[in-house]
């Protein structure tokens, strides 16, 4: 019997749905001099890391880059695991309108949904303080 072996598959690090990147790139084009959606994990919030999405100029050395539905993105080599397999989409109803992130490494969240934890042993950042928007771990 031959066995073969199968390509093995490969979760991208980052993914941005259609609707993300629609809304991006609307963004984009009312900042004018800039061309990269930026997005960063930072110490803080009330679960112990915070997303930090931002429009920057390019890349900065050592940035992973990629590009979805027209969209450039980075990402620095720190926040690279802690997003791997996660994706960017955009939410528009009546009861609220944003980014959403979707993270499979975060194991719970704040009810903002703008900081989160990961498995215990990933060492987080040092905090620097609340998410601000009234919430609790």
């Amino acid at each position: 019997m031959e066995i073969t072996e199968r390509p093995a598959t490969t979760t991208p690090l980052l993914t941005v749905t259609e609707r993300a990147a629609t809304k991006i790139k609307e963004l984009l084009a009312e900042e004018g001099d800039v061309s990269v959606l930026r997005v960063a994990i930072q110490g803080g919030g009330c679960s112990g890391f915070q997303y930090g999405l931002g429009f920057d100029r390019g890349s900065q050395e050592g940035d992973v880059e990629l590009s979805m539905h027209g969209v450039d993105v980075v990402v620095d080599p720190f926040s690279a695991p802690y997003l791997h397999g996660a994706e960017i989409d955009y939410l528009d109803s009546i009861q609220s309108s944003g980014f959403a992130i979707n993270n499979p490494n975060a194991v719970s969240s704040c009810g903002c949904g703008h900081s989160f934890q990961v498995e215990e042993g990933a060492e987080a950042p040092e905090a620097t303080g609340g998410c601000g928007s009234g919430c609790s771990a």
